[in-house]
């Protein structure tokens, strides 16, 4: 039963990670990376259906994107999702291909990249704490059934820590790293 409940935790641990990982990725940085278009959504048919369902997002180079629409009528379209997005970009349509140019980043947008990653990480920090006191729970819940000893439940919480421990480092680790890239210019 503690296996089960140490490996749950493990698992909704590393969803944490992963949900971090991703919205480090729509924290832009000085580099193109097609993953920033992630968060857009284009009318298609009269309905909202995510940028690269109805396009081909590239990298031209290390400054620019480049968008190729499946249909030609959708120019106009995926134009105005990504001018109407909060990330600050402009794309420069010739012919069925959109480029985006990356801007330089300022130190202050540079800063509130950093703050916003920052924020991230505790989020995902704050997730992962609670998924370490629901896994305490569920043991004190067994030790009150009397299916396990007070010394298995200390011995649980003890790995449980270790393992919430090593999530909190891997956090920090992703932070440390998406900071550093940030701060190159």
């Amino acid at each position: 039963m503690i296996e089960d409940i140490k490996k749950d935790a493990k698992v909704r641990m590393g969803k944490a990670l992963d949900a971090l990982g991703s919205n480090f990725n729509k924290i832009r940085t000085g580099r193109a990376h097609p993953s920033i278009l992630d968060g857009i959504r284009v009318s298609y048919y009269g309905s909202e259906t995510p940028l690269s369902q109805v396009a081909n997002v590239n990298v031209e180079d290390a400054r620019t994107l480049s968008v190729t629409p499946w249909e030609k009528n959708l120019v106009p379209e995926i134009e105005k999702a990504i001018m109407k997005s909060d990330l600050g970009l402009n794309p420069s349509t010739a012919g069925s291909v959109i480029r985006i140019p990356m801007p330089m980043l300022t130190e202050e947008t540079r800063k509130n990249f950093i703050r916003e990653a920052r924020g991230e990480a505790e989020t995902a920090r704050v997730s992962i704490r609670n998924i370490r006191r629901d896994a305490l729970a569920e043991v004190k819940a067994l030790v009150k059934d009397k299916e396990i000893s007070e010394d298995e439940e200390r011995r649980a919480a003890d790995e449980i820590q270790k393992i919430t421990d090593k999530f909190v480092a891997d956090v920090d680790q992703a932070l440390a790293v998406k900071e550093k890239d940030l701060m190159e210019i």
